[in-house]
């Protein structure tokens, strides 16, 4: 293999004998030279990676003991730092330290609970929901988990051994037991036809309300410009969901002209992509136009951090915007979050007074 520098190849200088350069180089020259030494170079002598560069010529041989005379006399005559309040022997100030007590944890003789008669007869006497009611009251609801809170309210005859009470049992027993993990099946892969789906959308079929590419992972970016190219002139698509589907910025793109011209579609999901901050503002300033959405998310990005410019300039489109209801997208800064969340509070009121005064009339 060819040994390279900044892309020259040198083995031409193989041969060349280094000596007879270093003899044709003046004395400037070879100082220079021993300027570019690496001094990192651990294989190097101590001497070498630490070159003396002092020109000035000694004044005479080192005498250690002299110059530690020297140096002590030189300390004694320097004057003390003034201090702020001059020290007295004997005068303590400030807090001592003292070790914080380590008291032992108790055991189970300490800890004692003597109840009278009455009581004790009360909780015998008291059923599973009573002594239920009983834990959240003392605040010890917490270590019940769900299944053995809704087995308290069951028959006992009617309880499995898997709620943490035994069948036909009076008493509640190992109210800190876990539930077992349930097994969940995975879900099943999604099935749906791309290229029937596109022609359908294309065709403008009125029997398809809803379509979902969620979760379909080998989609080409000319099918995405397909369907949106198809959803530019639909009227009767409403629902379209998009998710995990890696997009990027150049799939999404088209979608932005497409919810410009479409005027029925009521939810757009593009969840869990590669969509810029920048191509999600021009997604939420598209639908300004014909106002006809009403659930925007774009949630999980895989840029997850969209900036304070970003999340402002999106929450100044949403207050723009006076009909759409729900946004799917996380802020970080809490003035866009919290201006967001106001203003489709504010939606969804007037949907429902207007809901209200249509039942009415």
């Amino acid at each position: 293999m060819a040994t390279k520098l900044f892309g020259r190849d040198l083995k031409e200088y193989e041969d060349m004998n280094v000596e007879e350069i270093l003899d044709k180089l003046s004395p400037e020259e070879l100082e220079e030279l021993n300027n570019y030494v690496d001094p990192d170079n651990s294989y190097l002598p101590a001497n070498e990676r630490c070159r003396d560069q002092t020109t000035k010529a000694p004044t005479g041989p080192l005498n250690r003991e002299k110059l530690m005379k020297f140096i002590e006399k030189k300390a004694r005559e320097e004057k003390d730092w003034d201090e702020a309040v001059p020290y007295e022997p004997g005068v303590v100030r400030g807090k001592k330290f003292q070790a914080k007590e380590i008291t032992p944890p108790p055991t189970k003789d300490d800890i004692g609970l003597e109840l009278d008669e009455e009581y004790e007869k009360a909780l015998d006497d008291a059923s599973e929901e009573d002594l239920v009611d009983l834990a959240a009251i003392l605040g010890l609801h917490g270590m019940l988990n769900q299944t053995q809170y809704q087995a308290a309210y069951e028959d006992p005859e009617k309880r499995s051994n898997n709620n943490g009470l035994p069948k036909g049992s009076g008493k509640f027993q190992a109210i800190a037991k876990s539930d077992m993990p349930k097994f969940m099946p995975p879900e099943p892969d999604n099935n749906t036809d791309v290229e029937a789906t596109i022609e359908q959308v294309k065709s403008n079929d009125p029997s398809l309300k809803e379509l979902n590419w969620n979760n379909i992972r080998n989609i080409s970016i000319e099918r995405f410009h397909q369907l949106a190219e198809g959803l530019r002139t639909n009227t009767h698509l409403e629902s379209l969901s998009l998710a995990n589907t890696r997009m990027t910025d150049t799939a999404a793109k088209p979608f932005i002209q497409a919810l410009e011209d479409n005027k029925t579609l009521k939810i757009f999901n593009v969840e869990t992509n590669y969509i810029s901050g920048d191509v999600q503002v021009e997604l939420v300033k598209a639908l300004l136009k014909n106002q006809t959405l009403l659930e925007f998310r774009a949630a999980n990005q895989s840029p997850a951090i969209l900036g304070q410019k970003i999340e402002m300039e999106i929450a100044r489109l949403v207050m723009a915007n006076p009909t759409l209801l729900r946004l799917g997208i996380s802020f970080d800064i809490a003035g866009a979050r919290v201006r967001t969340h106001e203003h489709l509070q504010r939606n969804n009121d007037k949907l429902r007074l207007k809901r209200k005064g249509a039942e009415e009339e």
